[in-house]
């Protein structure tokens, strides 16, 4: 350890200046994911606005053995509430106080007397001791200071405690003698459900050193106070170490919650693609069918002997002279003759114009879709980036209108809202009405068509024959344009199937392949089956029926496996 006086060092220990090495994890631990938990907030709810420091700390999860004294600190918590626990057991009974219970209820029920027309339903509720039948018969009072509103009041009050009393007698197994009066008892049960929350608590906080959710204020009222200031001395230091981790891992802190700054998206798209890797041997997707065009640019370390036809450029020089001197012995010149040539093998790496269309549409709120489904674009974009910057990516949202989406706008997006809930719809929106606008529109529809125009007007401007358009949608689409005309058409209509399979057409014609990505839902029908194989055939693409978690998998990998057939 270097002295006070010493020239302070930089580097780590600057880090950890403000913290007690005895309690904080040591640098060289593995570092918690902090971001991880911060983007999973913001594919749940699309903002980062509702993220506190301390809901932060609370899905933090550190190693509890590298934090010195908080497992024995935890542990005696815990043995001190157990004990306090079975000292409450073991000193009262509860049989007398359920009788007094009761006969409190009964007695003053006798003594109600309702008018003749309520007088039915009350006997009713009072013999059944059914206290929302009571309360009901308290509304019909009209009068809150009638007498017998006043009673219905009394009587409710005295089945209510009578409930808690019952509850706690078939919750806990009482072994004492000392008896109980009906206050003391709702106490007894106050203490004992809070001494079983601290119990919960303390137990998770033990596993995962998450002190955040220990109701500290709670816990005064049951341990000593020097145990409950230790617990929050560490609890500050633990949020004020993530509020740094989360800096470290691109998560900026703002008045309004946490921001993601670019480094956050590198760092995460970077986890997505690991995770995704750590399981594609046991993938079972396909592969891209069909010709791939491109130029043979990247050497292998593979060769093979020339044919008429090979470029020199290509030649392993140093493996093709060795084979002249071979054949023809020491000296010079050295004289080279086809059969000596061994030309390199190379591989395709043409560019790749790709088009994601995000179906956010009502119906994806289910399930959680749009979570994997926004997930799947951060980790196709983030492989991309990595491994083929030459390739063209673009998203588009899809609902009742498709737009363009920036990368940066994906974690963001959330399925639309339903705003009709009518089981059948049949709506014509004339959008070139100057005074008609998107905002009108109910916004929960899917739009496959205009997804398809959109995305075919992207791929037109991309040169290169390798286009495709990756729809990952539920079902049948809801809506379509014609000119200038939208139809919002449920349950799904013939109309909007023949628009959107002339969209496909239009692909087909222009060379894009469509290939579907079909995510299982509740309301899903063999005909949204039949729908996306007659659309993916059209345009020699495929569908892939994949649950909404492997999604990301699934795309990724079946977009890696069709890079790495393109072998010339």
């Amino acid at each position: 350890m270097a002295k006070q006086d010493a020239k302070p060092l930089g580097g780590i220990i600057h880090a950890y200046q403000r913290y007690d090495p005895k309690n904080i994890p040591s640098p060289l631990a593995e570092t918690p994911d902090v971001l991880s938990r911060a983007f999973d907030h913001m594919l749940a709810f699309g903002s980062l606005r509702e993220l506190t420091d301390e809901q932060l700390a609370r899905a933090v999860r550190l190693d509890p053995s590298q934090i010195a004294g908080l497992g024995p600190s935890l542990d005696s918590l815990i043995a001190r509430l157990l004990e306090r626990r079975r000292r409450i057991l073991e000193k009262y009974e509860t049989d007398r106080v359920q009788g007094e219970a009761a006969e409190r209820y009964w007695d003053f029920g006798r003594t109600v007397k309702p008018p003749e027309p309520m007088k039915q339903a009350f006997h009713a509720a009072f013999r059944g001791e059914q206290l929302y039948q009571l309360e009901r018969l308290w509304y019909r009072c009209g009068d809150d200071c009638s007498k017998l509103a006043r009673q219905l009041v009394q009587l409710v009050h005295r089945l209510g405690e009578k409930y808690q009393i019952d509850e706690l007698a078939a919750r806990y197994s009482f072994t004492g003698r000392t008896l109980l009066t009906i206050p003391m008892a709702l106490e007894i049960k106050e203490e004992l459900e809070m001494i079983d929350r601290l119990l919960k608590q303390l137990e998770q906080a033990r596993e995962t050193a998450q002190i955040g959710i220990i109701d500290l204020d709670e816990l005064a009222e049951l341990a000593e106070p020097e145990d409950v200031e230790g617990l929050r001395r560490l609890a500050d230091q633990i949020e004020e170490y993530v509020r740094e981790l989360a800096d470290r891992q691109g998560l900026e802190k703002t008045k309004h919650g946490f921001s993601l700054t670019p480094k956050a998206y590198r760092l995460f798209q970077g986890r997505l693609l690991e995770r995704i890797f750590s399981q594609l041997d046991a993938s079972r997707s396909g592969r891209h069918q069909g010709p791939v065009a491109g130029e043979g640019a990247v050497e292998l370390q593979q060769t093979k002997p020339y044919e008429f036809g090979d470029s020199v450029t290509n030649m392993d020089t140093v493996a093709s002279m060795q084979n002249a001197m071979i054949r023809n012995g020491p000296g010079l010149p050295v004289r080279m003759n086809s059969d000596d040539i061994l030309i390199h093998r190379t591989r395709n790496t043409p560019k790749c114009a790709t088009v994601v269309l995000l179906d956010m549409s009502g119906s994806m709120r289910y399930d959680g879709l749009y979570i994997d489904v926004k997930r799947m674009g951060l980790a196709l974009e983030g492989l991309i980036r990595r491994e083929y910057p030459g390739d063209y990516l673009q998203f588009i949202e899809m609902a009742t209108f498709a737009r363009p989406r920036h990368v940066s706008e994906i974690s963001s997006l959330m399925p639309k809202p339903v705003t009709l809930h009518d089981p059948f719809v049949q709506l014509r929106a004339d959008m070139s009405n100057e005074r008609l606008s998107e905002l009108d529109v109910p916004p929960h529809f899917t739009n496959i068509q205009h997804g398809l125009q959109l995305a075919r007007r992207f791929l037109a401007a991309q040169d290169t024959p390798n286009r495709q358009v990756i729809l990952i949608t539920d079902g049948l689409p809801t809506a379509h344009f014609e000119a200038e005309n939208l139809y919002l058409l449920y349950p799904p209509h013939r109309r909007t199937e023949e628009a959107t399979m002339r969209e496909g057409q239009y692909c087909s014609r222009e060379q894009i392949t469509i290939n579907i990505f079909l995510l299982p839902t509740w309301s899903q029908s063999s005909e949204d089956v039949r729908f996306a194989y007659r659309l993916a055939e059209s345009t020699s693409g495929r569908v892939f029926f994949t649950a909404g978690k492997d999604l990301d998998r699934y795309v990724v990998w079946d977009y890696r496996s069709h890079r790495r057939e393109l072998i010339g």
